[in-house]
């Protein structure tokens, strides 16, 4: 009698079905309870270049995995050789370029006078051969210029698309945690702005970093929008120069026009980037449509957020705007996303409608909601002592922004509502 097995529909097929020999006999990670386990401070160490520390939490993290992005010729590749050039005098550091020959990165440098002589650098794009380096020279810090450069052998698939981005990110990844390089990507940026690759590119490194700004203008801003060490939308304020990047000490004063006299729609706001406030002129012009529909734009703030303001301040405070062009501008080029910027934004607008411009050494923050109410904002305390600081002797704030304690210098108007703050400010005219 003869036996065959007859194996199920498909199940040949399965690569997941049979799994191979060493599978079955590797180690698993041991189960530990979290409460034997020692909650320790993640070491860091600096990058010499101390607005890149503040956006990275502090500094670098070993075994920690940074994606950058920004638009082509911002700065990326300057700001890491200068990081790297700096690192190197105590750490080992190693520079892989993926899109630049050494000679081109040898001039930067030289263009930039660098101190580069202890940088090691390789022009490399296989993901096995940049691999092998690593565990050769064992650097404390390497940079991969940039990841959709680079792919590997396993995969058939063209450098730059989705799957090799996405397997060679996380065999880097898979480097850094078990050998604890540090180790910072280089990422492109789609037409749109968004990183290019997978959405699981941003969710398997631990700290996505977002250069903003203009490539023609001669600031950069540097955003954490994710950050497993640190403080989520931390903002570093850079200005180009002829040796590179430079880190700006009072970036408030790039966001504040410099006025001889006082003008009509002009507000100052406090906004909170990370653990930063920082003060940010708010502009508006209205002036009259000779268009059948009126137009609303922004320039650093949201335009859906301008439409509904524009219609509470119509349905409480009785200011029509329904046949007037409303543009507003956030100065220097920064890009302003959370609410407290309401309450500056509705009284740039007023101003200009009235052509009467605000008083002088007045600072404004606070949510406006549908009902008319302006809301507290986060950090109140914060905001006023960085405005106090910089002069600011004015400040119309919510009610639940009240400080406890007076604070020396600045005469605060607390409001609750947005009409009550349009008549409180024509008592200070």
């Amino acid at each position: 009698m003869v036996e065959t097995l007859v194996e199920a529909p498909g199940a040949g097929n399965n690569r997941y079905s049979n799994p191979p020999q060493h599978m079955s006999l590797a180690q698993t990670a041991p189960v530990l309870s979290l409460a034997d386990i020692d909650a320790i401070d993640v070491p860091r160490f600096g990058t010499g270049i101390e607005e890149f520390d503040r956006v990275l939490g502090g500094g670098m993290v070993s075994g920690g995995v940074v994606l950058i992005g920004g638009d082509p010729g911002i700065g990326k590749s300057t700001l890491l050789l200068q990081a790297l050039a700096n690192m190197s005098h105590q750490k080992s550091v190693l520079y892989v370029s993926g899109e630049e020959s050494g000679a081109q990165i040898a001039l930067r440098a030289k263009r930039l006078m660098i101190d580069a002589k202890d940088l090691k650098l390789q022009a490399e794009i296989q993901l096995e051969k940049i691999l092998g380096t690593l565990a050769d020279l064992k650097p404390d810090v390497a940079v991969i210029d940039s990841i959709q450069t680079v792919y590997s052998d396993a995969l058939t698939a063209a450098p730059g698309s989705v799957s090799q981005v996405r397997e060679c990110a996380a065999q880097l990844t898979r480097v850094a945690k078990q050998t604890g390089i540090t180790i910072i990507l280089v990422g492109h940026v789609t037409k749109e702005g968004a990183l290019a690759g997978p959405r699981v590119l941003e969710h398997i490194v631990d700290t996505v970093l977002y250069f903003e700004g203009d490539a023609h203008s001669s600031f950069r801003l540097v955003r954490a929008i994710k950050n497993r060490f640190g403080a989520v939308n931390e903002l570093g304020v850079f200005a180009m120069t002829e040796k590179g990047l430079k880190g700006v000490s009072n970036p408030s004063a790039l966001f504040l026009s410099q006025h001889d006299n006082q003008v009509a729609g002009s507000c100052v706001m406090v906004t909170q980037e990370g653990t930063r406030p920082l003060l940010v002129e708010i502009q508006a012009l209205v002036d009259t449509s000779h268009l059948p529909n009126a137009r609303r734009l922004s320039v650093g703030l949201e335009q859906n957020r301008l439409a509904m303001l524009l219609a509470v301040a119509h349905r409480h405070a009785g200011i029509a705007a329904f046949d007037q062009d409303v543009f507003i501008n956030a100065v220097g080029g920064v890009k302003i996303t959370e609410p407290a910027a309401d309450l500056a934004v509705l009284l740039a607008i007023n101003s200009s409608m009235r052509s009467k411009p605000l008083p002088r050494g007045l600072v404004v923050f606070g949510e406006v909601g549908l009902a008319g109410e302006i809301r507290p904002a986060p950090r109140g305390q914060e905001r006023l002592r960085e405005a106090a600081k910089l002069g600011f002797s004015l400040a119309m704030i919510p009610k639940s922004n009240m400080p406890k304690q007076a604070i020396e210098g600045m005469t605060i108007i607390a409001v609750e509502r947005i009409e009550e703050a349009f008549n409180k400010l024509r008592d200070h005219e």
